[in-house]
């Protein structure tokens, strides 16, 4: 004998006559709500956002997007989504953008110029608002394609002679400065510099902060105590075995990131090292593993909260107030230093 089988009714998806027909209001009024029209009084607004909570309805947002001529999204390009510093600025980006009604693209150039480019083609195609080329590298490619297609962006420490463009100025200075001081403090005066690739802009701007740290405190830079390797665990191993074959070693070592800054604990310790007993060790950014390691990691923060808030204003700005006179063009992220476990005085008889 066949079974007999019972289907439930399944209920009918809302749409925006079941929304208006809730609020009892027109569909119009239900619309200019969504899209934040300033013509929807607060009491009827307060009506429809009721009923589209009780509907659980979900606004088609390409729709409106047809309709307002806004996307309402913004594109952000960073350099290496391995590195946590990225995924967390793109976590602190997307948190302020989603709270002031934007939506996010995200894309990673892994520091190929082909990648950059098919990035930034595909964040035409999808017609963001804006983009905030997080690279910290060559962009030079792409800015121009960005400028013909007229769309605002925001760079970090690149400046562009184009009225659609912003930049967010990273104060390395003072955190590095404050880096070296305290080295300096703790007795050391053979501080190495792990830096970065010299195919960043960042990195060299990193190096030459610090060698006027360097230079301000009276401390000598051996030539050999500088050493270029990528912004990788195993650029921080790479880095640390360099040095470590100099007759003469450093005491301290600064490096250019905190993934290099790891690595460098790591080979320290496979070389039966004591940090910071046998060597101290800082690093720049302050990710959030940088608190976790053992011990926990001397670095500079740049906060990627503020660098995310920057870079977002400067976008908002130039898409929804282009013909303001005094839109702000440049924002300032500072550093400061975060004094932890890996830090202390050098030993007694050196080494």
């Amino acid at each position: 004998m066949a079974r007999k089988v019972i289907r439930k009714a399944v209920a009918k998806t809302p749409d925006i006559r079941t929304v208006a027909a809730l609020a009892k209001v027109s569909i119009a009024t239900v619309s200019r709500t969504i899209n934040g029209s300033p013509a929807v009084s607060d009491r009827l607004s307060k009506r429809v956002w009721q009923a589209i909570e009780q509907l659980n309805y979900f606004p088609n947002t390409h729709a409106r997007s047809l309709v307002s001529g806004r996307s309402r999204l913004l594109g952000i390009i960073v350099e290496n989504i391995t590195n946590p510093f990225f995924p967390e600025l793109i976590q602190s980006f997307e948190e302020v953008a989603v709270a002031h009604g934007y939506e996010i693209l995200v894309s990673s150039s892994n520091s190929d110029p082909a990648i950059l480019t098919t990035c930034v083609r595909r964040m035409l195609e999808r017609k963001v608002e804006g983009v905030a080329v997080l690279t910290f590298g060559e962009e030079e490619p792409v800015l121009d394609k960005l400028a013909h297609h007229d769309v605002p962006i925001v760079l970090a420490e690149f400046k562009l002679d184009d009225p659609k463009a912003s930049t967010i100025l990273l104060d390395y200075t003072t955190g590095i400065h404050a880096a070296v001081q305290h080295l300096q403090d703790l007795g050391h005066r053979l501080i190495a510099f792990l830096a970065g690739p010299h195919t960043l802009h960042s990195a060299i701007t990193r190096e030459n902060d610090f060698r006027a740290a360097m230079q301000d405190a009276a401390l000598p830079i051996q030539k050999k105590f500088v050493v270029e390797c990528d912004h990788t665990l195993k650029g921080g191993v790479a880095g640390f075995s360099q040095l470590w074959s100099l007759p003469t070693r450093p005491t301290a070592v600064l490096c250019s990131n905190d993934m290099t800054a790891i690595g460098v604990l790591r080979a320290a310790y496979h070389e039966s090292l004591r940090v910071p007993q046998d060597l101290s060790v800082v690093g720049l950014d302050d990710i959030d593993f940088a608190e976790f390691t053992l011990p926990p990691l001397t670095t500079i923060r740049l906060s990627r909260t503020d660098l995310a808030r920057a870079a977002f204003e400067a976008l908002r700005q130039q898409a929804e107030e282009p013909a303001n006179p005094k839109l702000q063009r440049e924002f300032l992220v500072s550093t400061s230093l975060v004094v932890r476990g890996s830090t202390a005085a050098p030993a007694v008889n050196g080494r």
